[in-house]
């Protein structure tokens, strides 16, 4: 799991990487970023709405498994907001090593697109 020091706080820190941050899109993960002022860490939230699943518990599990596979990250951007949306049910039941690949392959995106800009 995630350290809270990696962690979003609050709604305001969401809103703000919503409203003007951008998006990659995954296969069955949207991942939106937004760089972050100065020296500061990285932050990831996870959102899974009640359209993917019904149940809480599938709900959480999906949400930790995509905490583990960033935090094993090695493509994490430094002093990046990270909002993962999640929009399909499948990922509560894919393969661990897929998950970390979708995942990795959507924070690659991300530096490289933080490289280019």
């Amino acid at each position: 799991m995630l350290t809270r020091f990696h962690r979003f706080h609050g709604y305001g820190s969401l809103r703000r990487a919503y409203s003007g941050g951008q998006t990659v899109r995954g296969q069955f993960i949207n991942l939106r970023f937004l760089a972050r002022p100065g020296n500061k860490p990285y932050r990831v939230g996870v959102v899974v709405s009640r359209k993917v699943h019904k149940s809480a518990a599938i709900r959480n599990r999906i949400r930790r498994r995509i905490y583990e596979c960033v935090r094993n990250s090695e493509h994490i951007p430094p002093a990046t907001d990270i909002i993962f949306t999640v929009f399909s049910d499948q990922v509560a039941n894919i393969e661990a090593k897929q998950l970390s690949s979708i995942i990795n392959e959507l924070l690659s995106k991300v530096t490289a697109h933080q490289k280019n800009a």
